[in-house]
């Protein structure tokens, strides 16, 4: 019988991954999005009027954040993980749910790759405007495949790295 060692029931990351731009991008749009939404508030409170760009703005950096934080996530292996289930099982048992988890987590991303991309084209053909500002909304949604794949990028970086790790 195989004897476990430390690392293999560890759920953080042996290796290192370069998150310094996952961090950065992500610390700027949460950074924007606290400013933008206090100057609203200020500017609302001392003048009884909004700025139209607000909810535009915030709602483009909230998925960037979003996809940005599911990237950091999976390279850090924090991703979702009902811990008390993937416990219970043994080694062969963990390593088949890590495959489960691949394999869904890379179709996801893959579907939001191919229809993001629909979407975005789709928007850009019929020259579809935002509600506040008026600007192309292609120019908001062509950043749903383009984050999708740098998450599909960290996914399969980390599977390559485990793999490797084993060999």
């Amino acid at each position: 019988m195989e004897q476990e060692t430390a690392a293999d029931t560890e759920d953080s990351p042996q290796e290192k991954y370069p998150f310094r731009i996952e961090e950065a991008i992500g610390a700027l749009a949460m950074g924007l999005i606290c400013l933008i939404s206090i100057l609203n508030v200020v500017v609302r409170y001392a003048t009884n009027v909004s700025f139209a760009f607000t909810e535009e703005y915030s709602v483009f950096l909230l998925v960037i954040v979003t996809f940005v934080g599911a990237g950091l996530a999976y390279s850090n292996k924090g991703h979702i993980c009902i811990t008390f289930v993937v416990n219970r099982f043994g080694r062969n048992g963990r390593a088949l749910l890590n495959t489960i988890s691949f394999l869904a987590s890379v179709s996801l991303f893959v579907m939001l790759v191919y229809y993001g991309s629909d979407l975005a084209i789709d928007e850009y053909l019929f020259e579809e405007t935002s509600p506040a500002l008026g600007y192309p909304t292609w120019i908001y949604t062509m950043w749903l495949p383009l984050l999708s794949l740098a998450v599909l990028f960290r996914i399969f970086q980390v599977q390559w790295n485990d793999l490797r790790k084993k060999r």
